[in-house]
């Protein structure tokens, strides 16, 4: 019993200072205190000697007890990684196993783990995920509910997460998987990782690659021709905030890169329906439609498609005519005007040459064109008139020129319009239609587009004077000098007004037998089987008044400038001197200039 008591009142006391006897007798206790933790781990081996075998220096001589298993709590085996730290740690645990529930000792568990604490926060601040989860596992051994474990937990699952992403990011920017699969794209999954941590710089540098290769990929589609799908994928990168002028430079692309293809598949179609191959022109337009083209110019197309299946194809010189819609009127008769090519414009060394006809310069047709084998009658405008209801610009205006008997010249005349010949007086349906404006002629032929389903327009100036040619390079189309016979109605000293009054300056030696317009097609027809190109009545083209050629068109089309008001007038008139009456000769006038020497006919793309 009284060894028992002895061992319990060697356990009762703080381990850091166990007093034992020296000697029996019962001398004074000697106070032995530990200077260090490793003194402390030795006092518990000393008391380990005071229970043993009795031959140590300080054995009280009692046999050995053995000590059941469960006088000694089992304490968790964990480690610190700064020894001095983890030092400390072990010493707890080796006073908790002989002393449970020791409030000192407990505090000082506390007091470590608020220090490992602050080390796992530091930890974090540094970005050591792997050592601030090493401590918070430490303090999850003793204390799992202090919030710095949620926290350290939280930013190790989110470093999980990144990576986890990252890595499948990266994957499929290898795969070139830029904004597909929607859920699973390298786009996708790196907006991810930066939605979780908005700094993450592989993410943005994945990012900067997807933009490049989505980039190239548009390059790659407009290099292939692939232009809607290019237009497509620029729709996503609009939509997901990449670089708006990049994007804007390949839509500038994308419309140039079609335009250029529509023109080819447009010369496609004509050549195709040319050379009888109705079934690749009409794939053809279907592309065009695919590509956006205008509806204008499908519907243009498909009627030159309609009119080869109809009639077989056109050849030059072919005369047609086309109804109106009603069964029972037609349009003008048409002729068929052959491809080719001219010199545009007055040589420099030819008589009268003015500068606003050159400098002469090449035109090439490479496909012919319909154009109205007279000028517009007076019947024939009539008809539009009364469809429509039409009030010309002379109508609105309240006068036109007319020629006046009682000077000789074209002055302004009241209540004169299209009703009127050249003298004011009533006019004959087979005259050429005076008193018209640029306006009223472009919508006559407007009209006549509506209603045919074809596509009637006024002439360019290029297709005037190749077809007032008609092959030749002459000063008339008729040769450089006076014609023999009456071949147009221009002024000659033969003509006779019913005053007898005569025209000066005309050509010498030569009547036509008309003073004033000739019912149309009275006269010679060139060699392209039109009547009236180089007289009767001067015509309006569809172009913009140009000062010279410069930049003019080459491939015959109009020349035309946005919200221009001076169109060109060619031909000649019945009051045409030879100078003017020249095939190079052109005038300018506003656009709702009515006046008794100028008409117009019509022409039709093919």
């Amino acid at each position: 019993m009284k060894l028992f008591c002895l061992f319990c009142m060697a356990i009762s006391l703080p381990l850091a200072h166990i007093s034992v006897w020296a000697q029996e007798g019962g001398a004074d206790p000697v106070e032995t205190k530990s200077e260090d933790p490793v003194d402390e781990r030795r006092s518990v081996r000393r008391l380990g000697d005071v229970i043993g075998e009795g031959t140590e220096e300080f054995s009280m001589g009692i046999p050995q007890l053995e000590m059941p298993a469960s006088a000694v709590a089992r304490q968790p085996e964990v480690t610190l990684p700064d020894q001095v730290m983890d030092d400390r740690l072990q010493n707890i645990l080796a006073r908790r196993a002989f002393v449970p529930d020791n409030p000192e000792i407990e505090q000082e568990l506390v007091d470590l783990l608020d220090d490992v604490e602050v080390q796992a926060l530091q930890a974090l601040e540094d970005d050591d995920i792997e050592l601030a989860a090493r401590l918070a596992g430490v303090i999850t051994t003793f204390d799992e509910q202090r919030p710095v474990v949620a926290r350290i937990n939280e930013v190790r699952d989110r470093r999980a997460e990144i990576q986890r992403l990252l890595g499948q990011a990266e994957q499929a920017l290898g795969a070139g998987n830029l904004v597909q699969p929607a859920d699973a794209s390298a786009w996708v999954l790196f907006e991810q990782v930066l939605a979780i941590d908005a700094e993450n710089q592989r993410a943005q540098d994945g990012l900067e690659s997807v933009s490049v290769g989505l980039f190239a990929r548009v390059d790659e589609l407009l290099e292939q021709s692939s232009f809607e799908a290019a237009a497509e994928l620029l729709d996503v990168l609009g939509q997901r905030g990449l670089d708006e002028t990049e994007i804007a430079a390949r839509r500038d692309l994308i419309a140039s890169g079609q335009e250029d293809q529509q023109r080819a598949l447009i010369n496609a179609v004509r050549v195709a329906i040319d050379d009888g191959q109705f079934e690749q022109a009409e794939e053809n337009i279907n592309e065009l439609i695919g590509l956006g083209a205008q509806s204008e110019q499908i519907a243009n197309l498909r009627s030159s498609l309609d009119d080869a299946i109809e009639y077989g194809g056109f050849e030059p010189g072919q005369l047609f005519q086309d109804g109106l819609g009603n069964g029972e009127l037609y349009g003008p008769v048409m002729v068929v005007v052959p491809s080719g090519s001219f010199m545009m414009g007055a040589p420099d060394d030819e008589d009268d040459r003015m500068d606003r006809e050159g400098p002469r310069f090449r035109v090439n047709f490479e496909r012919g064109f319909g154009l109205a084998r007279t000028e517009v009658t007076v019947a024939q405008f009539r008809a539009f008139v009364d469809a429509t209801g039409y009030q010309t610009d002379a109508e609105r205006n309240g006068s036109s020129r007319i020629y006046v008997t009682a000077s000789g010249r074209v002055g302004d005349q009241e209540g004169i319009d299209w009703r009127q010949n050249y003298l004011g007086q009533p006019a004959e349906d087979s005259l050429p239609v005076l008193h018209v404006s640029w306006n009223d002629a472009s919508a006559y032929a407007q009209w006549l587009a509506q209603q045919t389903g074809r596509p009637y327009r006024l002439p360019s100036e290029a297709e005037f004077e190749y077809a007032l040619r008609a092959g030749t390079q002459s000063r008339y189309w008729w040769g450089d000098d006076r014609p023999d016979d009456p071949t147009e109605n221009v002024t000659g000293d033969g003509d006779r007004f019913t005053d007898q009054r005569t025209w000066t300056g005309g050509f010498r030696r030569y009547s036509d037998g008309f003073w004033g317009p000739a019912p149309v097609g009275s006269l010679q027809a060139n060699s392209f089987g039109l009547y009236d190109m180089g007289g009767n009545v001067m015509e309006w083209v569809r172009d913009c008044w140009h000062d010279s050629y410069v930049r003019a068109p080459v491939d015959g089309s109009h020349w035309v400038n946005p919200g221009c008001d001076r169109r060109v007038i060619r031909g000649a008139s019945w009051t045409s001197s030879p100078a003017m009456s020249r095939s190079a000769y052109r005038l300018a006038s506003s656009d709702d200039t009515a006046d008794a020497r100028v008409g117009f006919r019509v022409a039709r793309d093919l």
